[in-house]
């Protein structure tokens, strides 16, 4: 995912104004800052970006779905629904919680099956956590209803997906709370930061607290602050807020391109005997990081990887044999090895997760390849691509 692609003028004049100062703590030195408010100011873009009443931001993506379960009362022994497709830190983030993991199947959005979910429903369920995994959503009306039928926490893991919607409506926003990541890899970038947004105001002000050691961020003496929680410290930096801040502005432009290339590889894919593509509940919300597509089995896929990889075109990924991105092949998680015990092995009837058995993701997961769309092709290197792709699997 692109961000990292555009730095420029932009970016330096944001983390300048932060160096100028000398002031890298989001909070306080008011006179010294001279009115830059880095994260505070990307806060009230990105919710207005995304419609929804309050975003905090933290120093990672993963700090962002920590401080959001925290937020949301998730905790010790509570069950939480995940997908086994996802980054490893979503799974990381409710074992930190002290909260249970709790894998349902994906379907051929590559994101949580609603249908699934339901049948992974226990008395112990407190949450749903779908992640709208590569640029693009669940089915996350059907999650929604879902989730408010039976009194569950929704929580979007929309890390991947900033600037997604599902009818208009942005990823993220259907849930108690969602949350997004701007490491160095996301459409937009930190560097390294997260963030939690919410319509709540109640999960926002634990939301503030909890990333902060519990501070109330009443006043303006920092010291003199009560504390309404045990928190921890997930704040991000100035420097980091202010390239993101930077980054945010470029937005809508970024979609553009990686849609309109996306399409055109797209298009000339379509005569390929044999690939299939991703169902997308919504193409128009589609934020066109990556274009997923289906080989007929395990087998292809993986001599369609070995194909493009061969013809230079980079940026392919079969989940499938991929180390961090599907259950598969999380050997340290399935033996839960850690560096000290986890809650979850306190429990009584802690589960089993080294015989996980999820054949329908197994089966869809073993035939997706994702492949990166770049903003920095130019209409030569697109059509080279296009060339490269169409060569390289029309005759597997």
């Amino acid at each position: 995912m692109p961000g990292f692609e555009i730095f420029g003028d932009e970016e330096r004049k944001e983390v300048n104004d932060v160096l100028e100062t000398g002031v890298l703590f989001r909070y306080g030195f008011d006179a010294a800052r001279k009115e830059h408010w880095k994260a505070r100011s990307f806060e009230t873009e990105l919710a207005a970006r995304l419609g929804v009443k309050h975003a905090h931001l933290c120093a990672s993506g993963t700090a962002a779905l920590s401080t959001a379960l925290a937020a949301c009362g998730i905790g010790a022994g509570d069950e939480v629904i995940v997908p086994p497709f996802t980054f490893v830190a979503t799974i990381e983030s409710v074992l930190m919680a002290g909260a249970v993991p709790v894998f349902a199947e994906v379907d051929d959005t590559l994101c949580l099956s609603p249908e699934a979910v339901a049948a992974a429903l226990t008395p112990n369920t407190r949450a749903v956590v779908p992640v709208h995994m590569c640029g693009a959503m669940a089915r996350i009306d059907e999650l929604k209803t879902l989730c408010d039928r039976k009194g569950l926490v929704l929580l979007e893991d929309a890390c991947q997906s900033v600037g997604a919607s599902y009818q208009g409506k942005a990823l993220g926003s259907f849930g108690k709370a969602g949350c997004f990541s701007f490491d160095p890899v996301k459409t937009i970038t930190c560097g390294e930061g997260g963030a939690v947004v919410t319509d709540d105001a109640a999960v926002y002000a634990a939301t503030h607290a909890f990333a902060d050691h519990g501070h109330d961020h009443i006043g303006s003496d920092r010291g003199a602050e009560d504390h309404l929680m045990v928190g921890s410290n997930f704040r991000i930096s100035e420097l980091n807020a202010a390239v993101g801040l930077a980054q945010l502005r470029k937005l809508d432009w970024i979609l553009e391109t990686q849609r309109r290339n996306k399409a055109a590889i797209k298009t000339a894919m379509q005569a390929i005997d044999g690939v299939t593509f991703r169902a997308l509940p919504d193409p128009e919300g589609d934020s066109a990081t990556f274009l997923t597509f289906f080989m007929p089995d395990l087998d292809k896929a993986r001599q369609a990887a070995a194909a493009l990889g061969a013809a230079g075109v980079d940026g392919c990924f079969h989940w499938f044999d991929n180390n961090w991105h599907y259950i598969r092949k999380w050997e340290h998680f399935h033996t839960l090895k850690a560096a000290a015990r986890l809650a979850v092995q306190a429990l009584p009837n802690c589960p089993d997760f080294s015989d996980v058995r999820l054949p329908q993701s197994d089966g869809l997961i073993g035939r997706a390849i994702s492949m990166q769309i770049k903003l920095g092709w130019n209409a030569d290197q697109l059509a080279q691509r296009i060339e490269a792709t169409v060569e390289a699997l029309k005759g597997i």
